[in-house]
């Protein structure tokens, strides 16, 4: 093997990587090939305790959840910083990942092990950091976030960000940054009063930094009082929702939707497994549509090379099984879009470890059939969403498969498409759909002609606003 390219990995692996090849001292591709040589060795285990594998299909893991809103919380160096350690968990009491970070004056008030502990990640504080430099680490702590909140800002602080200094790491993420930036001040009522402090809110404030305070009320100081108290964690973390999640406008505001994509892994054993073509472009093109139509959308989606979507809540997972189990965790929802091409069987008894071959031919396989969840959810009493949509991919006799499926499932809508290999349409960008719909006893087809996965997205979610308006 000449060379090694690292690539397809999600983000939170190539972090590992390159966090253990910093610590080492060696480029991420020389560590990869340190960990394929302790693999080879037996002693992958323990030699990759900070790297994840992302891939064991004979195995049942945790479902993957992401697309909860970032906060990057950088803590500045006041009394108030204690303040700050609970703002810490009322963020994360709403759902908000929170990633700190600590000026040196900071740190002679709490510590960068309190913040991390409360946080459950690491706590940064030096802009020369070897574990995170090396790979220019306070550009991606300003890129990588949904948010930054500056609390407590002192004067200080504030006007190293008026004038545009960056010589300390939290300065560096602040110009850096091309995010949002909520600034909650706290000083003495005199600086918070000073000509100098007026003209840098005011600078800030032009620049498009948001504030929330300063309050009233007594000082650390004895015998203080007046405007300049930081605002309490429970106000910050309520103006931070705010931002991170603004009131939803669009024809679906207020629907809850549930949506599955891609394919679905069934192991047979650790290194092969069954699967379909399918690529989750065109149910990952919903739940954006979905999503800017004000919906508030959870994706759940089998093993694909797809970017999760802004604004939408993704889980990952590999098996039927474990789709089923995730999608009854997500009910109730309003609309339910079954756009996954799940795997209709799986290995009965999954191999523990590789089947090899023998002089006795192939071994055998015992199929079993996998969880209907289209059929499941379609049929339920309780907690049935008010419009279930099924898709019907098939090869062959188009209208026909789609009808009976319809009519079987007992769902309301079916998309059919054909996947045939002439037609492009797995892996591809382009879609040609019917939509039927069930009234009574009669099937409607609407017919649709040639467009982008993205536009066949676009009218499905017009006609869902149409018929649940």
């Amino acid at each position: 093997m000449a060379s090694l390219t690292v690539r397809k990995l999600d983000e939170d692996l190539k972090a590992s990587l390159r966090l253990r090849a910093a610590k080492a001292g060696r480029s991420v591709e020389d560590e990869v090939r340190m960990i394929l040589r302790e693999a080879t060795e037996g002693t992958v285990a323990a030699a990759v305790s900070p790297v994840r594998s992302t891939h064991q299909p004979h195995r049942s893991r945790a479902p993957e959840v992401k697309g909860l809103p970032r906060v990057t919380l950088i803590i500045g160096g006041g009394i108030a910083a204690y303040k700050a350690l609970d703002l810490i968990r009322r963020l994360k009491e709403r759902d908000i990942h929170v990633r700190c970070v600590m000026t040196r004056a900071a740190q002679q008030f709490v510590t960068p092990l309190t913040a991390g502990a409360l946080a459950d990640e690491r706590c940064y504080t030096d802009l020369f950091d070897a574990q995170s430099e090396f790979d220019a680490g306070h550009i991606r702590l300003a890129r990588d976030t949904d948010l930054i909140i500056v609390a407590p800002a002192t004067a200080d602080l504030m006007a190293k960000m008026a004038q545009g200094q960056a010589d300390d790491l939290a300065t560096a993420i602040l110009l850096a940054t091309n995010r949002q930036v909520l600034v909650a001040p706290a000083m003495n009522p005199l600086m918070w009063a000073n000509a100098a402090t007026k003209r840098n809110v005011a600078q800030l404030a032009r620049d498009g930094v948001a504030f929330i305070g300063p309050n009233s009320g007594e000082m650390a100081e004895a015998n203080e009082a007046g405007v300049g108290r930081m605002s309490e964690p429970t106000e910050i973390a309520i103006a931070a929702d705010a931002m991170l999640r603004p009131p939803a406008t669009g024809p679906l505001a207020g629907k809850k939707i549930l949506i599955t994509a891609g394919p679905t892994h069934e192991p047979i054993d650790p290194v092969r497994y069954i699967a379909n073509r399918s690529s989750g472009k065109q149910g990952f093109a919903i739940a954006v549509s979905a999503a800017e139509a004000g919906a508030e959308v959870t994706l759940i989606s089998g093993p694909v090379d797809l970017d999760d979507p802004a604004g939408v809540r993704v889980i990952r997972v590999e098996s039927a099984r474990d789709m089923l189990a995730e999608v009854e965790r997500a009910l109730p929802a309003d609309i339910a879009i079954f756009a996954a091409a799940v795997a209709d069987w799986r290995i009965a008894n999954a191999g523990a470890q590789k089947i090899k071959k023998t002089s006795a031919g192939m071994p055998p396989l015992q199929l079993v059939e996998n969880p209907d969840i289209l059929a499941t959810i379609s049929k339920l009493k309780q907690n049935r969403p008010s419009l279930v949509i099924g898709f019907a991919a098939e090869t062959q006799n188009l209208i026909e498969n789609a009808t009976s499926k319809l009519k079987r499932k007992g769902c309301d809508w079916i998309v059919a498409n054909d996947v045939s290999p002439a037609s492009g349409v797995m892996g591809g960008d382009r879609n040609t759909v019917h939509v039927l719909t069930l009234d009574k006893a009669n099937v409607a087809v609407d017919s649709w002609p040639v467009m982008t996965k993205e536009e066949v997205a676009d009218a499905l979610v017009a006609k869902i606003a149409d018929t649940t308006a």
